[in-house]
């Protein structure tokens, strides 16, 4: 039986690698005793799948990993809900499950499936007048070039096209707040850019945003947080996250906005 997973990975937990995340939900997996079905081979892993990976010191309301659960054919399916519970119980502080669901058949991974995310970056010394005026040049602009660096080789990409939303979030203090999780994020009086970036294609990462938006300045020292709030997915032509966080929410263009 194939389940699909929806967390978090908030606080200091934020400063571990997509491979530490993995290792914590190996462990959380044993600590839980929920059998898992494993490959086949020498040295045999849990068949357990991630979603794209989060930068490393990058926060998220909404990650995601599949994993196929060992089921006798003639036993009960598992509660889910249960399950929510021993994975919650056994994983580190930071990480909380929210969700487990079963995968839908045919379904495509997690890497295949993603075509965009939506990201709040909080912004350290710039102003919301300087931040506004770089968002409105960006989206004026028919092209936006990033340098790349691949296997010691140098490229210029166009990553316009990437930039599927892009906006300055409400000043903090503001009643608003985030539709799908339910939980507000506006917690910080500096300005922060709400971006919806795509993945598939010449994806483009939250740090090469600011850069492009403040060439002049340091993209790790300029994004002060960066926090992913929803992976979006398409079916029939209609976009939608993964597993809602709530069963009747709809999409938004910007959450923060």
């Amino acid at each position: 039986m194939r389940v699909r997973v929806r967390h978090t990975k908030l606080g200091k937990i934020r400063f571990t690698s997509h491979r530490d995340t993995a290792r914590h939900w190996e462990r959380a997996v044993r600590k839980a005793e929920v059998p898992l079905v494993y490959s086949a081979g020498f040295t045999p892993r849990p068949r357990m799948s991630f979603g794209l990976a989060l930068p490393t010191g990058g926060e998220s309301l909404a990650e995601y990993l599949d994993m196929e659960l060992a089921v006798a054919a003639d036993a009960a399916p598992p509660d889910l809900a249960q399950l929510c519970a021993r994975f919650g119980a056994a994983l580190p502080v930071g990480y909380e499950v929210s969700l487990v669901v079963p995968c839908e058949p045919g379904s495509p991974s997690l890497q295949e499936d993603v075509v965009a995310c939506t990201w709040q970056l909080v912004l350290e010394g710039v102003s919301h007048a300087e931040a506004e005026a770089a968002v409105a040049a960006t989206l004026a602009r028919p092209t936006l070039l990033v340098e790349r660096e691949r296997k010691g080789q140098r490229s210029t990409d166009d990553v316009r096209a990437a930039i599927e939303e892009l906006s300055i979030g409400v000043a903090a203090g503001d009643p608003a707040t985030d539709v799908l999780s339910g939980t507000s994020v506006l917690d910080d009086p500096r300005p922060h850019l709400c971006a919806v970036l795509a993945t598939n294609g010449r994806g483009l990462r939250p740090t090469e945003l600011v850069a492009a938006l403040f060439p002049a300045l340091d993209p790790v020292d300029t994004t002060a947080r960066v926090l992913r709030t929803h992976q979006w997915i398409e079916r029939d032509g209609v976009r939608r996250e993964i597993i809602p966080a709530h069963p009747f929410a709809a999409r938004t263009p910007v959450e923060c906005a």
